[in-house]
Order: C-alpha cells, then sequence, then structure tokens
C-alpha cells in the first residue's frame, strides 16, 4: 500500500489556502491547512508532513522564520515559500538554504506543481 502524500499549506490568506488546497486535492494528495505559523508548529508531529508550503509574511511569524525553527529543530520537511511581495534579497536567502521554490503571487499551478514534485522526488 503506497502512502499518500500530506502537504501542509501555512497561509494567513483563506483564499489562498483554499485554492493551494483544491490543487493538492486534485493532485491525489493530502492537504493540511493553518493559518499561521503558529498553528502549524503547534499542530507538528501529530501527522507526517511531505512538504511544506508556506507565505512569507504573515503575522506574528513569517514563513522565513518557520523555516529556521523548523531547521534548528532538524526538521528537514522540503519547504516551499510563496509570497505577494518576491524580493530578490528574501529569495536568494532562502534558496541558499535549500528551499524548493520561491513563488510570487499569483502564480501559475504548474510552477507550483514543479516544485512540489521537485520536493517530493528528493
Amino acid at each position: 500500500m503506497s502512502h499518500v502524500k500530506t502537504i501542509a499549506i501555512v497561509d494567513d490568506d483563506p483564499s489562498v489556502r483554499q485554492a493551494t488546497s483544491s490543487l493538492i486535492r486534485s493532485l491525489g494528495m493530502q492537504a493540511a491547512t493553518f493559518a499561521s505559523a503558529e498553528d502549524y508548529l503547534a499542530a507538528l508531529g501529530t501527522s507526517a508532513v511531505d512538504c511544506l508550503i508556506t507565505d512569507v509574511q504573515m503575522d506574528g511569524i513569517g514563513g522565513v522564520e518557520l523555516s529556521q525553527i523548523l531547521r534548528d529543530r532538524g526538521n528537514d520537511t522540503p519547504i516551499i515559500f510563496i509570497t505577494a511581495f518576491p524580493d530578490e534579497r528574501i529569495r536568494e536567502r532562502v534558496m541558499a538554504a535549500g528551499a524548493i521554490g520561491f513563488l510570487g503571487k499569483p502564480f501559475e499551478g504548474q510552477m507550483l506543481i514543479d516544485c512540489i514534485e521537485t520536493a517530493l522526488a528528493a
């Protein structure tokens, strides 16, 4: 029996969470959505996550800080960053730290699918 992949989506925008979740489910995967990094961290360990998609800028803990917290804890889940404010310095920083992708909103669904496939193949 094959393992159904679970993709976690952390974004403070409900419409982005819903659209991204629908795309994930259309690929035959499970989507776990979280309105904040704090919610994601609180749920961490309750189920396996194969890939994390996170917004860069959110109230409280942002995506870049979330990725650092996870790395500090030894969590090496592949991460894809999405943002409405693509900043080249942040892109360079997260990509150098091992991010799978850095996508500006709005992004093409296929771009995200490509990043997910790369993350799951790693």
